[in-house]
């Protein structure tokens, strides 16, 4: 497990969650969901909120969660949400384009936890045998 990486896309979830919180008109801009004049509606506002702390607390979890079962947890909730939002923005935004960007920075960040999830584990032992960890997968060799 690359706790560094996992921790990284964490605390850049954890930002952009409440950022986008805060001001929802940072997803709602570049996703389509804005009037002719670029306005967000205010029910579209209160939808995207939810979705926004949803990313600034699982970000948080990555972020602070201990190494080990908690970070992997932590991690594989970040991967579904990640590959959820690929599949229901493709599926639902407007605009081919809109779609395509959405579903490729949602399986970016979705493949970079995934990457720090089974990157280079812990090696245990005085090299004639090792536990090599990723996920809930140990192998020894």
């Amino acid at each position: 497990m690359k706790v560094g990486l996992l921790r990284a896309v964490g605390v850049a979830t954890a930002v952009y969650g409440v950022a986008v919180a805060a001001l929802p008109d940072l997803l709602a801009r570049p996703s389509g969901l804005v009037d002719g004049e670029g306005r967000t509606a205010p029910a579209t506002r209160t939808s995207l909120r939810p979705l926004a702390w949803r990313d600034a607390a699982s970000g948080l979890a990555m972020t602070l969660a201990p190494e080990g079962p908690a970070l992997r947890t932590a991690a594989y909730v970040r991967i579904a949400a990640d590959f959820g939002d690929a599949v229901l923005l493709g599926a639902t935004l407007p605009g081919r384009d809109r779609k395509l960007k959405a579903v490729a920075v949602s399986v970016g960040w979705g493949a970079l936890s995934v990457a720090g999830l089974l990157g280079q584990g812990r090696r245990r032992g005085n090299g004639v045998m090792c536990t090599m960890e990723a996920g809930p997968l140990r192998v020894r060799r």
